[in-house]
């Protein structure tokens, strides 16, 4: 159970990293189309959120299977 822990740490910028950055990049997609079409229900945060947490998730197996730094 403390390997879970401590993956989440060395993992967590990576997730908020990318949840801040898809949320910019989310944010001004839905300005230039004027619709939340491709967005999960049509929100910029849920999505964001959903990719940082995919992010942190695929960084947390990397470094348990040893290829992480």
């Amino acid at each position: 159970m403390e390997t879970i822990h401590q993956l989440m740490q060395q993992s967590a910028g990576i997730g908020a990293g990318i949840a801040l950055g898809s949320a910019v990049g989310f944010v001004i997609r839905k300005k230039r189309t004027g619709s939340g079409k491709g967005l999960i229900g049509g929100s910029v945060f849920v999505t964001s959120a959903v990719c940082g947490m995919v992010a942190m998730g695929a960084y947390m197996l990397v470094l348990y299977l040893g290829f992480g730094s």
